[in-house]
């Protein structure tokens, strides 16, 4: 057709985005709510698999030599990746035990194997089965994948044990360091558009009103624009469930949110881990935890540790707040700013999970007997509850109700 031009839509706003080449390495944003919409990428293919083989070879050796080990007074505590989880697992927290399991191991090598999946057709002549199932997968695991917060959690206890011990870093540990570079490549290369594809519309001009105005619906995951009788049924691209918007999304966002700040107060109230030095020790609150830093004068970690375990929960729960009652109240204040807020609060959520990584590294590593121990206490579940609540409701508020 002549008039014939490929769409995308927006996934924070709905709106109807021409699909045009731009500069190698540069992105395409939505003209409405800026959003990145897609990343123009040469050679993709090849780039993403090679950065993500590299990765996988990485999390292999990662977990097959030492991760770190304690020295002192010629006692010699040495750990593996995984020591973390089986250490809070032997204290009777499983569900903590899992919590920093999966998001720092399985769903990182999950995220890899998806993009070896997703990509390899595209550089092979192979047929594999379901890929864009897979890579609505590897939609919802992206989030969930908190190797970096793991890797700055690795930063702080060896910074915060360098007055108790020696800390020698295993090849573990710089594997681990080079599956995050490799990982942070592969999705940097990535051109959602080789996956999902964009959708021709018959309109000579780009359109300067969402798909609601053209009876149209737009899935999720994939994108694909389809007529509205859709509503309700499978995506045949991708299998989602074609809706709207979300269903229910502002009922859920609300009880994640309110259940969030319920737990917020035990969680600063009751002590998330106990340091004994010599059989004497006391339990350390998340504050009581920053000003001892600040009393061993490591002010720049007792602001981090305030700054991502204190003022970020309450920061992310005041502006998922104000986002629900703006959108329960019509506002068309500010919309594109608010759609930014949006967008801000679902990366900066998972920084919270800073403490739980650095409870599990501390508790795995400093366990020598009468000279030191450190042990998770209650608050550490209240905590990791507080932070899995939030990432939920960030994730399950749908930002395009904010241009309804």
């Amino acid at each position: 057709m002549q008039n014939e031009r490929h769409y995308l839509t927006c996934p924070d706003c709905d709106a109807l985005n021409l699909d045009i080449e731009v500069p190698d390495s540069h992105r395409a944003h939505c003209y409405r709510c800026d959003a990145e919409l897609y990343r123009q990428q040469h050679n993709k293919a090849e780039k993403i698999i090679v950065y993500s083989l590299t990765a996988l070879l990485c999390f292999i050796l990662a977990n097959l030599f030492p991760f770190m080990t304690l020295q002192s007074g010629g006692l010699e505590q040495q750990t593996q990746l995984f020591s973390g989880s089986l250490a809070l697992l032997a204290y009777g927290y499983p569900a903590l035990g899992a919590l920093v399991f999966v998001t720092s191991e399985l769903f990182p090598l999950l995220v890899i194997l998806a993009l070896l999946y997703t990509h390899a057709p595209q550089h092979w002549p192979i047929n594999l089965p379901a890929t864009l199932r897979v890579y609505r997968v590897l939609q919802h695991l992206l989030p969930w994948s908190l190797l970096g917060v793991f890797m700055l959690g690795v930063i702080v206890a060896m910074i915060k044990l360098l007055d108790l011990a020696a800390i020698i870093a295993g090849p573990s540990l710089f594997s681990l360091a080079a599956m995050l570079i490799f990982m942070l490549l592969a999705l940097s290369a990535m051109d959602s558009r080789h996956i999902t594809g964009s959708i021709s519309l018959p309109h000579s001009q780009i359109p300067t009103q969402n798909i609601e105005h053209h009876d149209l619906l737009s899935c999720h995951s994939c994108r694909l624009i389809l007529p509205s009788e859709h509503q309700g049924q499978a995506c045949p691209r991708c299998g989602s469930k074609i809706h709207k918007r979300k269903p229910d999304s502002l009922a859920k966002t609300w009880a994640l949110v309110v259940t969030a700040a319920m737990l917020y107060i035990p969680a600063n109230l009751y002590p998330i881990m106990t340091v004994q030095q010599f059989g004497i020790g006391s339990a350390d609150t998340i504050i009581s935890g920053v000003i001892s830093l600040i009393d061993a004068n490591m002010l720049g970690i007792a602001l981090l540790v305030l700054f991502a375990s204190v003022i970020v929960p309450m920061l992310k729960l005041l502006a998922l707040a104000f986002l629900l009652i703006s959108v329960q109240r019509g506002s068309v204040w500010r919309q594109k700013d608010r759609t930014r807020l949006y967008r801000i609060t679902e990366w900066i959520g998972a920084w919270s999970m800073l403490d739980i990584f650095l409870i599990g590294i501390l508790v795995s590593l400093v366990q020598m007997n009468s000279l030191a121990t450190i042990s998770p206490e209650p608050g550490a579940i209240f905590f990791a509850a507080v932070v899995t609540m939030t990432l939920l409701a960030a994730h399950s508020i749908d930002p395009r109700l904010i241009w309804d």
